[in-house]
């Protein structure tokens, strides 16, 4: 099977990205460079602080989805990858980021499907208008980390953010 050809949105993101993955990938390798230990903020960008806030003062939200958005636990493993930032060069550190950006996509994807007959029933909306809302948070989500969770980006949620600010 022959390999896909990239998008033009691919190939900018490449070329914009990549040298920012160069600076970490040799920040990551420089003497006294040490991987601090994992700390996560839940869902960044403040999603999940947000949700937290709203279901403390919407009790029905907490009641009926809880404290916490239902598809945090996606953003806990996407932080994990994110914390440490895998790869051993800059294209290697650059196709990780990605990799742990479409699973954190595709896990929010599937924790609408496991709600969708929930959702049905307590809404009374078809399974449709369920898997278009999850697609719009996936995708939104997705859209946020590619834009803003490059290495190098001096953010508290950045690629390799366990390891030194990037010189």
């Amino acid at each position: 099977m022959a390999a896909e050809t990239p998008s033009v949105v691919d190939r900018v993101e490449l070329w914009l990205e990549l040298p920012a993955h160069e600076r970490f990938v040799a920040t990551k390798s420089s003497p006294g460079a040490a991987l601090a230990p994992f700390t996560t903020d839940g869902c960044s960008g403040g999603l999940s602080a947000g949700w937290a806030f709203a279901a403390r003062h919407i009790p029905a939200l907490a009641a009926h989805h809880g404290e916490h958005p239902p598809w945090e636990a996606c953003c806990f493993a996407h932080d994990r990858a994110y914390h440490e930032g895998p790869g051993d060069d800059a294209m290697a550190s650059f196709m990780a980021r990605r990799k742990a950006d479409d699973a954190m996509r595709t896990c929010v994807l599937a924790e609408g499907a496991a709600r969708r007959d929930s959702l049905m029933q307590d809404y009374g909306i078809s399974a449709g208008m369920v898997d278009l809302l999850y697609d719009g948070i996936a995708g939104a989500m997705y859209r946020a980390v590619r834009l803003g969770g490059a290495p190098c980006s001096r953010l508290s949620w950045r690629w390799g953010y366990g390891w030194p600010q990037c010189r």
